[in-house]
């Protein structure tokens, strides 16, 4: 599975970790990994760690993420990103939106 999705043990924290290609390919697989849930998390983070390539449409969809979980009030962060990751999501102004390390 490119998509997987686990809660931490206190269950405050949904992780998704994506593995390859984080396109438009792997959208139902990401938004199922957060809105089909059976509880609500207070932080949601997002592991790239084993991402092999990002791409607009996975930006959109970190975008919806953030909307699913409250627009500004929502607490989430994109961990484990590479140095070309963290250059596309900067240029993008998304490390105004999430807490990018």
């Amino acid at each position: 599975m490119a998509v997987e999705s686990f809660f931490s043990p206190d269950e405050k924290k949904l992780t998704i970790k994506i593995k390859g290609r984080f396109d438009f390919g792997r959208h139902q697989e990401f938004r199922s990994a957060y809105e089909k849930q059976p509880k609500s998390a207070n932080t949601v983070v997002i592991d790239l760690k084993e991402a092999t390539y990002l791409d607009s449409s996975a930006l959109g969809m970190l975008l919806l993420l953030r909307d699913y979980e409250g627009g500004e009030d929502a607490c989430i962060s994109v961990i484990n990103t590479s140095a070309d990751v963290r250059k596309i999501l900067a240029i993008s102004n998304f490390d105004k939106l999430f807490d990018i390390s």
